[in-house]
């Protein structure tokens, strides 16, 4: 118990000292060999005391140094590896010059002296004309966002002299990290602004009814490829994937009715007009070939009369070459051939006009039936 002795006192027997509690307070009367062995206790508990920090103090600073040195070596080898994505590109820098451009992999660089900085080169969208929830999402991602026209964007001037909200939407990526990183501060903000200056001076030059209905696919192609080609000049590590118009209509309700029933009207004669020509397709080849048939069995007849007409004409020459040489018996022969051809196909009746009953004169009935006949002769024999 620690405490202080107070002024000793004599007393029977010794010298008495009162002694203190520092704690309590409380008083306690000690002999003085008592207080004096109390006393040398005290003084060698307070001098431990004093030791035993100086002790532990030296140990913990004895260790600091090696807890620092473990520190830095895990910093050193944890900056110098570093890892690429598929979908990134890492532009690697010595002293803030650019030395190399990594593609996907596990590298390894020079702690503190070399610096990367990686490139996400994936295909980004950008609105032109409205915007959304996210601005400049990522390819695919827009359609889910909230739809925000951009009057200041979309309105555009025609070459009839009318306004129009025509909205686009860019698709673009990363084609060169280093001049990405530093040929420009903003790039992003300069391809908009170029995009925005190709598509302005391009729909400028088409009226309202090709920009609102029939021209866009046309108009899209125009700004690219202007788009492209300005982006060549300013070289600024971007390149476009596709521009497409979203839509484009006037800027007031009234005159949207209006030219969506031009549009719907357009379109009506469009499928009018694809309709006759699909009808035009297939009944002109059905024509033609009739046409061929026709002409094919023309010069088919044609060659089959042809043909008829000289059998004919050498078979008259023949025939007359026999009649010249023999004439009556010639002239016999072609009547009985005459008569045979046209006999069977007729009713004949032979009399001297006095016969009351008519016997008639078939195939059948010649060789069953007997004739009545006349004994003069013919006339014509």
């Amino acid at each position: 118990m620690n405490g202080g002795f107070g002024k000793n006192f004599d007393g029977s027997g010794g010298n008495f000292w009162k002694r203190t509690d520092a704690a309590t307070g409380a008083e306690t009367i000690v002999e003085e060999a008592s207080a004096q062995d109390s006393q040398k206790k005290d003084k060698a508990g307070q001098q431990n005391q004093r030791r035993r920090p100086d002790l532990k103090s030296g140990r913990s600073w004895k260790w600091i140094p090696v807890i620092v040195l473990v520190l830095i070596v895990l910093l050193v080898i944890g900056d110098s590896f570093y890892k690429v994505s598929e979908q990134e590109q890492a532009v690697l820098t010595l002293f803030g010059k650019v030395i190399d451009i990594k593609g996907a992999g596990l590298y390894f660089k020079i702690p503190i002296a070399e610096d990367v900085t990686l490139v996400d080169t994936t295909t980004k969208g950008m609105p032109i004309g409205y915007s959304t929830d996210d601005a400049y999402s990522n390819y695919g991602n827009s359609s889910t966002n909230d739809y925000i026209v951009n009057e200041h964007e979309a309105v555009m001037i025609t070459s009839d002299f009318n306004f129009v909200d025509v909205d686009f939407y860019l698709e673009y990526r990363v084609s060169d990290p280093q001049k990405y990183l530093y040929a420009s501060a903003q790039p992003e903000a300069v391809l908009k602004n170029l995009a925005q200056a190709c598509i302005r001076s391009t729909v400028v030059n088409y009226t309202v009814d090709d920009v609102i209905t029939t021209g866009k696919s046309q108009i899209q192609s125009e700004v690219r490829e202007r788009l492209e080609n300005e982006l060549k000049k300013q070289d600024i590590g971007l390149s476009v994937v596709n521009l497409t118009v979203q839509d484009a209509e006037p800027p007031t309700d009234n005159v949207i009715a209006a030219f969506k029933a031009v549009e719907t009207a357009k379109q009506g004669k469009e499928t009018s007009v694809n309709n006759a020509k699909r009808y035009q397709n297939e009944q002109i080849p059905q024509a033609e070939a009739q046409a061929d048939q026709v002409l094919q069995q023309a010069e088919a007849a044609k060659e089959a009369r042809i043909a008829e007409a000289q059998g004919q004409a050498e078979r008259f020459n023949r025939i007359y070459e026999e009649y010249a040489k023999y004439p009556d018996v010639t002239k016999k022969r072609l009547f009985y051939e005459t008569m045979e051809d046209v006999l069977p196909q007729l009713k004949v009746i032979v009399t001297d006009g006095s016969v009351q009953s008519y016997l008639p004169l078939t195939g059948a009935d010649m060789t069953e039936e007997a004739a009545v006949l006349d004994d003069a002769e013919p006339a014509g024999e």
